[in-house]
């Protein structure tokens, strides 16, 4: 999510906005005083709070995938269903984000995707049956999935000077609500008497703490500038003179999208499977939980740290490399020794996918404007996540019928090489806008 230096002209039009519109934006300028630092200070807990909430309805899915199995009586094809369900929701769901956010508002919007969150993982674990099980996680998998493609573009809004730090205070978060749903569900689910719903259930109250700094913002009626989301929220269209973005134009767009769905397809395979492949190599239920934590983790750092460095360099192609390589060699290791190896390989793949910040921060970065950053995060996380459906569906078939692992770790080794080269297209250094406006 950006980070690209904006010209002078548009530099000044968002100055000008911060002051005229105090009563619909908030303040990113400190001063103890000034009557909208709390409103800031609230937003980023919001923010921070809903970054959080959203991946632990994946991560600690996957952690008790087995038990869930066996519980709901899934096939290991079934099982990979599940796994594909959370990119189909974000697909499905994710590209209704602006239209929701022109008509309600940004805030709104968020605030009613963590309600929906929390209801989800409130109720799925005592439905009873796979197709319920589906459809309630569905349910928490569409507020995550508006949220998703709506905090980019909330921050590039809202913190146009301090999107490199929010980036990576927000992606941090997000990790970190990761790794901590994959290290603690099982130990909590023992805890609990080791019923697995329990288990699962937890998560809903973090959800339920997210709704609360989202109220103001949810109650509050944005005054969006004509075109901020690429039209005014009574449907008209921007301003006579502002350009038409037709993003599917753009070689950068399609680039990014396809950057975004195979390390989304890599992330939902490592969040639905790592776990069972380490418990399949020997590795201890706990244990395999912890090391999908490990790899969660290692985004805590790397997220705050990635946004930041993308941030200050003309070309991200750099970094997609490291990453890249990272993850062939996590992959290759997950393959010759999993058990023996089992802490640096998840190491290594916790470093491959950091691929997930940085796709959000090229995200701004390829667009100048914030009508070009909500189509653009709407475009390349609904195109990516499509694209990310059969990876992990895929997955669970090749394990099921070649009885092991091999096959679908070589699966992933592979995609890794398109990966890293679409993304280091999507690093160069231009914008959208210069691609894809018409007269």
């Amino acid at each position: 999510m950006m980070g690209v230096m904006a010209s002078e002209e548009t530099r000044t039009l968002t100055s000008t906005t911060v002051r005229t519109s105090a009563a619909s934006e908030v303040r990113t300028v400190p001063g103890a005083g000034a009557p909208g630092a709390w409103r800031t200070r609230l937003l980023v807990v919001g923010i921070v709070l809903a970054a959080l909430n959203l991946r632990p309805a994946i991560t600690s899915l996957g952690a008790l995938l087995e038990e869930v199995r066996d519980g709901l009586g899934m096939s290991g094809s079934v099982a990979g269903l599940l796994t594909s369900v959370p990119p189909l929701c974000f697909a499905v769901f994710g590209v209704t984000a602006p239209r929701l956010a022109r008509r309600f508002g940004a805030g709104a919007v968020v605030c009613a995707g963590m309600v929906a969150i929390g209801a989800g993982l409130l109720i799925r674990p005592y439905v009873g049956g796979t197709a319920a099980f589906l459809a309630t996680s569905a349910l928490a998998l569409m507020g995550i999935a508006v949220s998703n493609v709506l905090m980019p573009v909330i921050v590039k809004r809202r913190f146009p000077d301090r999107v490199g730090s929010m980036t990576g205070l927000y992606s941090m978060a997000l990790a970190l609500g990761t790794a901590t749903a994959a290290a603690v569900t099982v130990p909590l689910t023992d805890a609990l008497g080791g019923n697995w719903q329990a288990g699962l259930t937890v998560w809903a109250a973090l959800a339920v703490a997210a709704v609360l700094p989202w109220i103001p913002f949810a109650r509050e009626r944005e005054r969006e500038q004509d075109g901020a989301w690429g039209g005014a929220r009574t449907g008209r269209t921007a301003p006579a003179g502002t350009p038409a973005l037709r993003i599917t134009r753009s070689r950068t767009a399609w680039a990014l999208a396809v950057f975004f769905g195979l390390q989304a397809t890599a992330a939902y395979i490592t969040m639905g499977w790592m776990a069972q492949i380490f418990r399949d190599a020997g590795v201890p239920a706990g244990t395999a939980g912890l090391l999908l934590a490990v790899t969660m983790v290692m985004g805590v750092p790397l997220a705050f740290v990635i946004p930041r460095l993308a941030t200050r360099l003309p070309h991200q192609g750099p970094i997609v490399l490291v990453l890249g390589v990272s993850g062939l060699v996590g992959y290759a290791g997950l393959y010759l020794a999993p058990a023996a190896g089992a802490w640096a390989w998840a190491v290594l793949l916790g470093i491959a996918n950091c691929a997930f910040p940085l796709a959000l921060t090229m995200v701004g970065m390829r667009a100048r404007t914030g009508a070009g950053v909500a189509q653009l995060s709407a475009f390349a996380q609904s195109t990516g996540y499509l694209i990310s459906i059969p990876g992990p569906l895929l997955v669970g078939v090749l394990y099921q019928h070649s009885g092991g692992w091999g096959l679908p770790i070589a699966l992933m080794a592979g995609l890794m090489i398109p990966q890293t080269i679409v993304g280091v297209l999507a690093g160069r250094d231009r914008t959208v806008e210069d691609e894809a406006t018409t007269a």
